[in-house]
């Protein structure tokens, strides 16, 4: 009897175990299609034998456990090319908004720019014809609105993106917490040997979705791990999540603080450092560009304007066609306005004579001078136009790069950790069989054993 019991045991060893490998085959099955889900594998191990003397007999088998199947260093690597493409779609996305400034349309700045000057030299040729001066007032007015809207537009997108950084914080501040949580409830099972697979991919999982926020460096401490961004801030440490502050500086600007120090300038990667280097360094680039050409255009007309006389015959000293642009030239494009109502006060003559044309055609002269940093109006127009469009579509090649890279390393973790239904097909039906032959014997020793025991009864 004692043998069958022995073998008894040893059947319902076997039983047990493929009973656990064919539910985590089922288990992989399921999550086939779940992002971020580690295939477990079913590790079987032979129980510890006995000794018989002279025989060492074995005692079936155990499932020690289900291991997830993961490549520590290619998670590492996704989730730094998570980085760079969080910082890359955000740059790229801001960028083509900006871009749509500078496209060339009936009222972009530089046609407005070309049409301004085209009607100085009609009115060159009549100076003393008032539709042509009133023709010269609304060129100049549609020159002033374009700057106007380009420079208004730039300062909306700023505050847009400024809104982006408070939610974007808010954002790693709840995924923070989320991945501490997760921290505790894996060591709570793994500190008892209990397996924490489920728990290590949705963990897994909120980092990749941190470093598509914020640049990300993961430091494994024991069942634990700590989370800081790339310049050492901590995120997480264990049990504990720390928690960023958006806030207001001077500028009025939303800056980002981790416990009391400003980090902003150290934030270079993910959605969140995409943001900020469009907010703080690409648009503040162009509209510098744009104060420069509008506030050296201005001064340069104004100046041959003020030299010259009106249709009245009185010299134009002090009587402006724009509006003076600020001494530092900041906020030129902003403010850029017509200061003339009355188009008989154009400077057109050059002698106070109604037919001279002198002075208009040293305004239009203009056109072709370098007057704005060295270079004519429209070529530097064409500069911030080129410049814009370059760094587009650098971005945009970069983002297509970094897509196909990070394609590829999930493709590498999808067959590294992902679910194989022709495999787990096999699996199953190995397991199945093992576990309908470990049914047999069962049923094979019990009715050896009512053999035996109506053995004794007769």
């Amino acid at each position: 009897m004692s043998g069958l019991n022995a073998s008894l045991f040893t059947a319902l060893s076997a039983l047990s175990a493929e009973q656990g490998a064919l539910q985590a085959t089922s288990n992989n099955v399921a999550n086939a299609n779940t992002p971020g889900y580690s295939r477990q594998v079913p590790l079987l191990v032979e129980s510890v034998p006995v000794v018989v003397d002279p025989l060492t007999l074995g005692t079936g088998v155990t499932l020690k456990t289900l291991e997830s199947v993961r490549d520590p260093m290619l998670e590492s690597r996704i989730q730094q090319e998570t980085q760079t493409q969080g910082q890359l779609a955000a740059l790229v996305s801001a960028l083509q908004q900006t871009q749509v400034n500078f496209t060339t349309s009936s009222r972009d700045i530089g046609t407005s720019i070309s049409n301004f000057f085209n009607s100085i030299n009609e009115l060159s040729v009549k100076p003393s014809d008032l539709s042509l001066r009133q023709g010269v007032l609304t060129t100049a007015q549609n020159l002033a609105t374009s700057f106007n809207v380009v420079s208004n537009n730039l300062t909306a997108q700023r505050g847009n993106l400024d809104l982006s950084v408070v939610q974007t914080v808010g954002q790693i501040n709840q995924l923070s917490g989320q991945i501490a949580q997760l921290n505790v409830q894996i060591a709570s099972l793994q500190n008892v040997g209990e397996t924490a697979g489920a728990f290590v991919d949705q963990r897994t999982t909120l980092i990749n979705r941190l470093s598509n926020l914020v640049d990300v460096s993961v430091i494994q401490s024991g069942n634990m791990l700590t989370l800081t961004t790339a310049n050492g801030t901590a995120l997480v440490a264990g049990q504990q999540s720390f928690q960023l502050i958006a806030q207001r500086d001077a500028s009025g600007y939303q800056h980002v603080f981790a416990q009391g120090a400003d980090i902003t300038s150290t934030l270079v990667s993910g959605q969140l450092g995409g943001v900020l280097q469009t907010r703080d360094q690409q648009i503040p680039v162009m509209q510098s560009r744009l104060d420069t050409l509008a506030s050296d255009l201005a001064t340069a007309i104004n100046t041959v304007q003020t030299s010259g006389y009106d249709l009245n015959g009185n010299l134009s000293t002090g009587v402006n066609l724009f509006t003076p642009p600020p001494a530092s030239g900041v906020g030129a494009a902003a403010s850029f306005a017509v200061a003339l109502t009355d188009p008989l006060l154009i400077a057109a003559s050059s002698d106070g004579t109604a037919g001279s044309n002198g002075n208009a055609e040293l305004m239009y002269a203009l056109r072709n001078q370098n007057i704005v940093s060295g270079q004519t109006p429209t070529d530097y127009y064409s500069g911030i136009v080129f410049d814009v469009g370059n760094v587009t579509a650098n971005a945009s090649a970069d983002q297509s790069a970094s897509t196909l890279v990070l394609q590829q390393l999930n493709n590498q973790r999808a067959a590294v950790s992902g679910v194989s239904l022709d495999e787990e097909a096999a699996n199953m039906v190995r397991y199945q069989q093992a576990y309908g032959a470990s049914a047999q014997i069962i049923s094979t020793i019990n009715s050896m054993m009512q053999t035996v025991i109506n053995m004794k009864n007769s």
